[in-house]
């Protein structure tokens, strides 16, 4: 096996204006350059590689990488800083992180046989943006901390507890509640606008980086013409809802609507 692999990015057209000249200096993962590689002679398609070193990405070593959250997240904003410039050049196909093939060859290959189904893909994104929608339940400060048993307003302990404790669970139960109708009115807004919605899970644990509890992680695709009405409508979503929050993030290259088959994440030596 040689001592580096194809890393592959995207499906994009071939033929957008200036997309050599926009590769030109952009490195993605393990700092190599990117650079584009046509299907072949007569074929519209390209997809947009880098070379990487292949012991890191053989079979059992790409799975312990996987579990390895700060050589995923290197690997993931080296990616995503790929997409991202190439969607401000092109409609762009994303592939899923860590989509490696054993030469460019095994690239063009892949191109090849699914060209159909990329052609279908790239005509159905053209023109749309992806925006990520997430809402958060967050229960009014005064019944969100701990329980003080010893503030107990002149009654016992013991039933000053359940009493706080029957207010913080009021308290959730009312903003979750609330968190029910935002989502019912962002799916009205979703069914009247966007093209096209995927349901992620919510995000928990490490994942979690904003406050309160996150349960709505959704994507939107939507035509670029009504993309800031729709953001817009969004962000209304959660007004006279008590203990609710709606973030809009994006807009995103449509990575939440380029699944395709062949594009999960391979070892090298499993690659096509």
């Amino acid at each position: 096996m040689s001592d580096a692999v194809a890393y592959a990015y995207a499906v994009v057209r071939h033929d957008v204006e200036g997309l050599d000249e926009a590769l030109a200096d952009v490195v993605g993962v393990a700092g190599r350059p990117v650079h584009l590689v046509p299907q072949g002679p007569g074929s519209g398609l390209a997809a947009v590689v880098s070379t990487v070193p292949a012991q890191d990405f053989q079979e059992s070593a790409l799975r312990r990488h996987l579990e390895d959250l700060d050589w995923l997240e290197t690997v993931a904003r080296a990616h995503h800083t790929v997409i991202e410039i190439l969607s401000a050049h092109a409609t762009v196909l994303p592939l899923r992180l860590a989509t490696v093939y054993l030469d460019e060859d095994r690239v063009r290959g892949a191109l090849r046989e699914d060209a159909e189904m990329f052609t279908r893909a790239l005509d159905r994104l053209t023109g749309h943006i992806e925006w990520g929608v997430k809402i958060y339940v967050e229960p009014r400060a005064e019944t969100a901390g701990p329980v003080d048993p010893a503030a107990d307003d002149g009654l016992g302990v013991g039933r000053a507890y359940l009493r706080a404790r029957r207010a913080q669970r009021h308290s959730r139960d009312e903003a979750h509640r609330a968190a029910s109708r935002a989502a019912e009115r962002v799916e009205e807004i979703g069914e009247a606008v966007a093209v096209g919605h995927a349901r992620h899970r919510v995000q928990q644990g490490q994942l979690a980086s904003e406050p309160g509890e996150n349960v709505v992680n959704d994507a939107y695709l939507v035509a670029r013409e009504n993309a800031e009405a729709f953001r817009a409508e969004i962000l209304r979503a959660a007004e006279g809802l008590s203990g609710v929050r709606v973030d809009v993030t994006g807009p995103w290259a449509p990575y939440s609507f380029a699944t395709l088959p062949g594009t999960e994440p391979r070892a090298p030596d499993q690659a096509p």
